[in-house]
């Protein structure tokens, strides 16, 4: 798919690798719609085709507003939607049965795949009917992109993770059902399942859980930078044989079962 003057929506986009992607995307032409809860604070200086659309990804009716008033920006610019990709997300931890006795809350589960997961489909199911209706282009006629996001802990959850894991991995295994679904319609849909990426999360680690997850790392041996995102979404949005696939970006790493 050609970047340049196509639109993009971009959920979780004022930070971390949703931001690293809106800059990259941008730098290569394309206008961006990003939906989060708020901007960071100078997020999208010196992007002039960035539109921000404040949407809380849990509610139906503010990801219908915002899908639509993006859709009406990429008519009024001339720049029709290309695809969704989905950074927003949350990381949460929580075991089965705390060390006192307490089960797992229920109010925690509901949180974590109500984001990560019915946030990742209900933003695609919403784009998709614009999506549908975008003049085909090249000579697969293809209309457009959805770019969602696992992670390592779809292969490899560790103990605390069973929530995330499940959501992750949810997002995995519906990849291939929603390519084979939107295939006549000439949208790909594939996924990324990153490992650890240098964050405000993994900022906040003790040195020693650093260590310990770099020990994992192939090569090279340290955590992944946004830009390394950012340029697998690119290829995958320009890669026309790239559908139905979940792709780990990983430095080889695979998650310890513990710390």
């Amino acid at each position: 798919m050609k970047i340049s003057d196509r639109t993009f929506i971009i959920s979780g986009g004022s930070a971390g690798l949703g931001l690293a992607t809106v800059e990259n995307l941008h730098e290569a032409g394309a206008y961006l719609a990003v939906l989060d809860l708020k901007p960071s604070r100078n997020s999208f200086e010196g992007l002039p085709r960035v539109a921000f659309f404040k949407t809380n990804i849990t509610k139906t009716e503010e990801i219908q507003e915002a899908v639509d008033k993006a859709a009406e920006w990429a008519a009024k610019n001339n720049a029709p939607l290309g695809g969704v990709i989905h950074c927003a997300g949350v990381g949460t931890a929580a075991k089965v049965v705390e060390s006192d006795g307490r089960p797992h809350s229920l109010e925690l589960w509901n949180f974590t795949l109500g984001i990560n997961l019915t946030g990742t489909f209900n933003l695609s199911r919403l784009v998709c009917p614009h999506l549908i209706k975008v003049a085909p282009e090249g000579p697969d006629e293809e209309r457009g992109v959805i770019v969602m996001v696992a992670s390592s802990a779809a292969f490899e959850g560790q103990p605390g993770q069973t929530a995330y894991a499940a959501s992750k991995g949810a997002i995995r295994s519906m990849t291939l059902p929603m390519a084979r679904d939107l295939g006549r319609y000439g949208i790909r849909v594939n996924t990324i399942a990153p490992s650890a990426f240098a964050s405000d999360m993994t900022a906040r680690m003790p040195p020693k859980t650093k260590a310990s997850l770099e020990r994992e790392m192939i090569f090279p041996r340290r955590m992944g930078q946004g830009p390394e995102f950012a340029q697998t979404v690119k290829w995958i949005l320009e890669c026309p044989y790239a559908n139905g696939d979940t792709y780990r970006l990983s430095a080889g790493s695979r998650m310890p079962a513990r710390m």
